[in-house]
């Protein structure tokens, strides 16, 4: 065995080179980089697991984690610590947002790491991903995600109503009707005890049924500066949407949604179908009272869905620039992205690893994860302009109002275009 060396005369009476030979020995150099996170304890498990995997090849760097539970408190902070030019040096980011981030240069363009990378290349990543993250033709973040709207149904609710499962060809009707079918008062007491459909009453929901119905939601894709609520195929289908709860009751009305969320319902047992992207996962995968599944949206006069991804963005003040890219590129590897499928919550962006079995996997719920694959090529983005935040809340609002009767749809759809104009006119699109 090599024995330590014996220090016979104080350590100040040694020759300064070797002296300091000796300490960086007792202490090798490492560079540290923040990286921000939100969600669920086993999303905050699987990044923690991803850490600890890249500083298992990467001693040299480390990773300091800070999680928020809340996703609307992380977007507060990270609102608030860039405000205040003390950022993380690594955030996660949804497409919808990044935005105002770039358009303020507060982000890193990430292209010409990813472009000299012996990782990963942008041909392997799923195009829409990285064109949701290119802006000014630059990728800014690299795309951890690919999600999409699905229906998560309880098959043990279908079972007992006798109700075929979905089928991946179902139409609105469809699904109205099955909804229908679903939403029981068992007691007779006149108070719904299962409810058939849960949803969240926003223009992020709403999306994919106006572009089924064959309508934009705005002006331009490329240059918008109006959304367009008020023409008749986008109207119909805010009505269609609205009729869910103002027609057919499938759905909680506000004051039993504000009582149980529809997503605590689901989880719960007593709504029957949620509408959610694959975020829900993991949180689903701890239910153990019943079997459940997923099924793509119904579809009407087109097929389409809506783009739910997040990305890792790197601060344009981070000084660790190449350490902290070197974690990014190492969480978007074959092996990182393993890491954070096998927790449930994500859609892999990177082709390989979403047709591998850390995000296929047979042994867990859900069955038909395929269907995330399978509907990819139906995506659509919602419009990437800096305002897009503030646009979509301010309608959604909107929506909300007319989902449980303060208004008509037809007096949301004039004020979801007119409250958002200012918007558009101070936003930049990409």
């Amino acid at each position: 065995m090599q024995r330590r060396p014996h220090f016979h005369a104080p350590l100040c009476l040694w020759p300064l080179p070797l002296l300091l030979l000796l300490l960086a020995g007792c202490s090798p150099a490492s560079e540290t980089v923040s990286f921000m996170i939100s969600g669920d304890p086993a999303e905050r498990q699987a990044y923690l697991d991803l850490v600890a995997a890249f500083e298992a090849v990467h001693p040299e760097i480390e990773v300091e984690v800070t999680h928020i539970p809340s996703a609307s408190v992380y977007r507060d902070r990270l609102a608030t610590e860039f405000a205040a030019g003390s950022p993380p040096d690594i955030t996660l980011m949804n497409y919808r947002r990044y935005g105002a981030f770039v358009v303020n240069g507060l982000l890193e363009p990430l292209g010409p790491y990813l472009a000299a990378s012996d990782l990963s290349q942008p041909e392997d990543f799923f195009p829409i991903a990285i064109d949701a993250f290119t802006w000014d033709g630059e990728i800014f973040c690299i795309p951890q995600n690919i999600s999409s709207l699905v229906v998560y149904y309880n098959q043990d609710m279908f079972d007992a109503a006798s109700l075929p499962y979905p089928a991946d060809d179902w139409t609105w009707d469809d699904f109205v009707e099955t909804a229908v079918a679903l939403t029981q008062d068992f007691d007779g007491d006149g108070t719904i005890d299962q409810y058939g459909v849960g949803v969240d009453t926003s223009l992020y929901r709403l999306a994919p049924f106006v572009w089924q119905n064959g309508a934009p939601i705005v002006n331009s894709e490329d240059f918008p500066t109006r959304l367009t609520m008020t023409r008749p195929p986008a109207q119909a289908a805010l009505q269609w949407f609205v009729d869910l709860r103002q027609v057919h009751g499938v759905v909680p009305d506000r004051v039993e949604e504000a009582a149980q969320d529809s997503e605590s319902r689901f989880v719960a047992g007593t709504t029957a179908m949620f509408l959610d992207s694959r975020r829900g996962t993991p949180t689903y995968r701890e239910i153990e009272d019943f079997v459940w599944d997923v099924a793509p949206l119904p579809r009407n006069q087109a097929v389409a869905g809506v783009l739910h991804s997040d990305a890792y963005c790197l601060s344009s003040t981070t000084t660790n620039k190449d350490a902290a890219w070197t974690f990014i590129e190492f969480a978007n590897s074959f092996e990182g992205q393993t890491i954070i499928a096998k927790s449930g919550r994500t859609v892999p962006s990177l082709i390989a690893v979403a047709e591998s079995e850390a995000f296929l996997d047979p042994t867990q719920l859900p069955a038909r994860s395929r269907i995330w694959l399978d509907t990819a090529d139906t995506l659509r983005l919602v419009p990437l302009i800096s305002t897009w935040e503030e646009i979509e809340s301010t309608a959604s609002e909107e929506i909300e109002r007319a989902f449980y009767g303060d208004i008509s749809v037809e007096e949301a759809a004039m004020l979801i275009d007119t409250r958002t104009e200012e918007y558009f006119r101070l936003g930049i699109s990409r």
